[in-house]
């Protein structure tokens, strides 16, 4: 027995239109049941237990901007006003702070064609344990000015558990609290 194409396709197709039968009045998001292979599942979010791991905030704790160290295996949150440029050290998640047994840490910068080098030193928060810091401060106007340089290519260096980390510092051109004029 021979069969035409357009026949065939015909075939194969009216089933999966109808739906091989369901009723045609339920809708997917109101249907107690199972699909069927023919409906469509709309989701909503990542499956359960994964909400943690895929959540990932757009600002920082101290709604800073933040920068991704290595591979998200710790994050850094710079805040700064027109004086004082603060990095935090934070977790994956960009939650939680993470203190480290350094006495310093330091931004990179290139200013007219010369590289430069701002140490911020080791200023404790509360919760910190002894020995060790998860914030680093740095009282520098020309430090701030700079950061927003796209020219000055900013990178943060920090080393945390014997791992040297390096990471480009993004401006976030959201002026709104703090005042660029110098």
């Amino acid at each position: 027995m021979r069969f035409k194409i357009p026949t065939l396709i015909i075939a194969c197709l009216v089933p999966w239109a109808t739906g091989c039968g369901s009723n045609s009045s339920s809708t997917p998001a109101a249907s107690t049941t199972s699909p069927t292979s023919t409906e469509s599942i709309k989701i909503d979010g990542p499956p359960p237990g994964m909400e943690e791991d895929m959540a990932h905030p757009s600002e920082g704790p101290h709604h800073g901007v933040l920068i991704e160290l290595g591979n998200e295996e710790f994050h850094a949150e710079i805040v700064h006003d027109n004086v004082t440029v603060t990095i935090y050290l934070l977790d994956s998640s960009a939650t939680k702070s993470v203190a480290i047994d350094a006495a310093e840490v330091s931004i990179n910068l290139v200013l007219d064609g010369k590289p430069e080098q701002f140490k911020l030193p080791a200023s404790p928060d509360a919760g910190d344990r002894d020995g060790a810091s998860s914030r680093f401060v740095i009282a520098s106007a020309e430090l701030v000015s700079h950061l927003d340089d796209e020219a000055a290519a900013p990178k943060l260096v920090v080393t945390i558990d014997g791992t040297p980390y390096r990471a480009e510092i993004e401006h976030d051109h959201d002026h709104a609290g703090h005042d660029h004029a110098h």
